[in-house]
């Protein structure tokens, strides 16, 4: 059981299960406005089921996808449906399918397991995963993926996966596209500026830092960042780069950290002065 869910962590999306008579079954869809100023609207599939895999062990599964109709480029819609292996129909129908067939696999592989679960008193298990769109400005769209689960340790694991992606373009958003800089000049920076968000892990006089948790002697310059008007940002999931007590933390780079390396057309479509 835990190797299943370690490879769903790892590939941070989507097994879901099969709908039986002893499971619930919630399934909806939602449709979402996007700012005035955008053209299109976005959908979302959501599923949720439960299943008691025995006498003990009652597990849950939650997922929620979104749905955009307007977006018709097909490499486009494969970088946001990265995780999703095996989705090809992105619209609504389609993707309803997908979880349904993924939520089929899921549970069949929980039941084939259930024997060497070695569950001893009830537990309720999870695992859940969704798409929240985040933000859409000058025609970039910016979204968040977050999985968790329990697997009866000591605690649960979540974790999360950043992406812009450039509507004008119909291509996810690289680094390269944003600066110049050096990924080992802005890991440097990443160092400097750690603690000027708080992660919301404090001890009991309230004075640890993120600093004080961390695991790596370099914070990579990953893929997994996301920007506004002021910064850019680099989320990092529990245990990536700190012990998993400091939680998930956000590192900002301000424009002026970036200043003289920024790409003018970006520079531009953002209004950074």
């Amino acid at each position: 059981m835990k190797n299943t869910i370690a490879a769903i962590l790892l590939s941070l999306f989507f097994a879901l299960a099969a709908c039986k008579k002893n499971e619930k079954k919630d399934s909806s869809t939602e449709k979402t406005e996007v700012n005035q100023s955008e053209k299109f609207v976005v959908d979302s599939v959501k599923v949720s089921d439960s299943t008691k895999v025995n006498d003990s062990l009652t597990v849950k599964y939650t997922s929620k996808l979104l749905v955009f109709p307007s977006l018709k480029d097909q490499k486009l819609l494969d970088s946001i449906y990265f995780i999703n292996k095996g989705a090809t129909d992105f619209s609504k129908n389609g993707i309803q399918s997908y979880l349904e067939r993924e939520k089929a696999e899921y549970f069949n592989s929980i039941r084939k397991e259930a024997k060497d679960l070695g569950v001893s008193f009830p537990q309720e298990w999870y695992t859940s995963n969704y798409m929240n769109l985040k933000s859409t400005t000058n025609d970039y769209m910016h979204i968040e993926y977050v999985y968790s689960a329990y697997e009866g340790g000591a605690h649960d694991n979540y974790g999360f996966s950043e992406r812009v992606f450039d509507l004008k373009n119909n291509k996810k958003v690289q680094l390269a596209d944003i600066t110049t800089m050096p990924k080992k000049q802005i890991e440097g920076i990443l160092m400097k500026n750690i603690n000027k968000m708080n992660s919301g892990t404090t001890d009991e006089k309230g004075e640890v830092k993120n600093s004080d948790m961390l695991l790596v002697e370099v914070i990579p310059a990953s893929s997994n960042f996301y920007f506004d008007d002021k910064n850019l940002y680099f989320h990092y999931s529990p245990y990536e780069i700190a012990a998993f007590a400091a939680g998930d933390i956000t590192i900002p780079v301000s424009w002026e950290d970036l200043k003289g390396t920024l790409k003018p057309e970006f520079k531009e479509r953002m209004k950074i002065k």
